[in-house]
């Protein structure tokens, strides 16, 4: 199948938006190709409206190759609404697993932001972040969607 890249700007630097005809697959933090499809362009529109502060919810397509198990996390973790946040714990719960492997999966997010992993905590702080940048940009994130009042 084939891939596409389109690099976006964001207060992190360049972030690339990676595709296949189907759905994004993937969000980098690194320089890449400016290739032109519906998909791309669409996210990348979405990735602009949501760092201007005029999006709290992404729409378009993502296609995840992973576990059975890693897609229902990635569900559990697009649940959560813009603004608010879960601990480790709480989605462990609720998917019935334990809660190291929650923060596992959170970890290996191939689509951070637009499958929001920044909103899952740790019982007593933060936890980790993926991403480049790692506490400091999910710090970012959380108080740019509001979500750091009580934690930061």
């Amino acid at each position: 199948m084939s891939r596409f890249e389109q690099e976006v700007p964001s207060p992190f630097g360049p972030l690339t938006l990676i595709a296949d005809a189907v759905g994004i697959t993937a969000l980098e933090w690194r320089t890449g190709r400016r290739d032109d499809t519906p998909v791309l362009r669409q996210a990348a529109a979405q990735v602009a409206e949501y760092f201007a502060g005029e999006r709290t919810e992404f729409t378009v397509p993502v296609r995840l190759t992973c576990s059975d198990f890693q897609r229902n996390v990635c569900a559990a973790m697009s649940a959560i609404p813009f603004g608010e946040t879960r601990t480790y714990g709480d989605l462990a719960e609720q998917l019935g697993v334990p809660a190291q492997a929650i923060g596992q999966t959170c970890g290996g997010n191939p689509v951070p932001i637009l499958i929001p992993c920044h909103r899952v905590l740790g019982a007593s702080g933060l936890g980790g972040y993926s991403g480049d940048g790692g506490i400091e940009t999910k710090v970012w994130l959380l108080r740019h969607e509001g979500a750091a009042g009580l934690l930061i």
